[in-house]
């Protein structure tokens, strides 16, 4: 019997590498004297108003940004002077706000609120000056130049236009987001040194990247689906900075992690990964008691609560128990050995019905399956690895058949 211990998410290595999800932090405001923001304003009424920049955009096409619905009447308008900017590439954009720490921080909410956004980095200054009328020149750094962005953009648009023709009908919301879920992790593999990591361009190009690649295509994907779906940023119980989603399904909110899904994330340097069989489904679609086991969210905008596991992967494929006995364990390993299929795995609702489970599964009850499986195909000796997941309340078997 080979046994896998699950490595953990306190300190997962990735190909000898630390897991480390980057993001850039908006510079701090740059501060000037009262004369020289005043002769900057003088100047500007003498040619003309303020050039705060002109903005097409509607409330209507932002219904769904949920950093822009947080916002106060006051500073939707500077919100989308932001946006109007960033998607022209210009150099200075004028904004309707008197405060350059909070207009950093709402050109971050615009970079959360729009993963197509790729050609912007997350760095910028911003300089506040006062006078007859407040405003702010927010200064974004471009990665790309307006021609660059539009080749770039073209290759993503026909490698998201391909993923989406592929996909079978599906009618519901869990099965969009189970979709874009197996897409993304089944097609890019976690790279701390891949380009472009923290844009969708490594995602639907590259197929390398990090988690702010990961979540903001599986965001971008679920947009284009008319799923509501948003990207959240936080920190891992080691401190590590990290990213993932916020999607609502079937009237209830549940959060998605794709990066924490992907086997690859998950493996050691030199380990051998079944892409598809070894997908972890413990984030996709799960409530607030899953995630802030492992996750904890930014505390920039309240976040609706996540009360719901009807619609979580396990859940909905049988996989998730809350009570145990080992007449229905052995039942379902059953069931799969005579499938011929993988994984078998027993997810618990708690930490005392896992612990309840724990020694009667692996020490029993996978004992007699394994000798159905060798009665059933003639085997001479049984082979079968393990996953012991303490920390998410699971068990997961892995059978061989030859």
């Amino acid at each position: 019997m080979g046994r896998r211990k699950k490595k953990g998410y306190l300190h997962i290595v990735t190909r000898g590498m630390a897991v480390l999800c980057l993001f850039l932090v908006a510079a701090c405001a740059a501060c000037i004297g009262k004369d020289v923001r005043k002769g900057i304003e003088k100047g500007l009424k003498q040619n003309g108003s303020i050039p705060y920049q002109e903005v097409g955009i509607s409330d209507d096409e932002l219904s769904q940004k949920y950093y822009y619905q947080q916002l106060e009447d006051g500073e939707k308008q500077a919100y989308k002077e932001i946006v109007q900017g960033v998607k022209e590439n210009v150099e200075e954009i004028y904004v309707h706000a008197s405060d350059a720490d909070r207009t950093n921080m709402l050109f971050q909410y615009v970079l959360k609120d729009f993963p197509e956004i790729f050609w912007c980095d997350g760095m910028t200054t911003s300089t506040s000056y006062e006078g007859s009328e407040d405003y702010t020149v927010l200064k974004p750094v471009y990665l790309y130049d307006a021609g660059q962005k539009e080749a770039m953009k073209e290759k993503i648009e026909a490698s998201v236009n391909e993923c989406l023709a592929a996909m079978p009908a599906k009618d519901t919301d869990y099965q969009k987001i189970l979709y874009v879920y197996e897409y993304i992790v089944n097609t890019v593999d976690y790279d701390l040194e891949a380009a472009d990591n923290q844009n969708i361009y490594s995602v639907f190009v590259n197929r390398h990247s990090v988690c702010a690649g990961y979540s903001k295509a599986t965001q971008y994907l679920l947009e284009r689906l008319g799923v509501f779906c948003t990207y959240v940023t936080g920190t891992t119980l080691d401190g590590q900075s990290h990213a993932w989603n916020l999607v609502r399904c079937s009237g209830n909110y549940y959060y998605v992690d794709t990066t924490w899904g992907d086997p690859v994330f998950q493996a050691t340097e030199g380990e051998e990964v079944n892409q598809k069989q070894m997908i972890s489904y413990d984030y996709m679609c799960c409530n607030d008691g899953e995630l802030f086991k492992t996750h904890t969210p930014d505390q920039d905008v309240a976040l609706p609560a996540c009360q719901s596991m009807a619609e979580n992967y396990y859940v909905v494929n049988g996989m998730y128990y809350e009570s145990y006995d080992s007449k229905g364990a052995l039942q379902k390993m059953n069931e799969v050995i005579s499938s011929k299929s993988n994984p078998v795995v027993f997810k618990f609702a708690d930490n005392g019905l896992y612990g309840q489970a724990h020694d009667s599964i692996l020490q029993d009850v996978v004992r007699r399956a394994a000798q159905n499986l060798a009665d059933w195909y003639g085997l001479q000796e049984v082979k079968y690895q393990y996953m012991d997941e303490p920390e998410l309340n699971k068990i997961t078997i892995f059978w061989q058949y030859e």
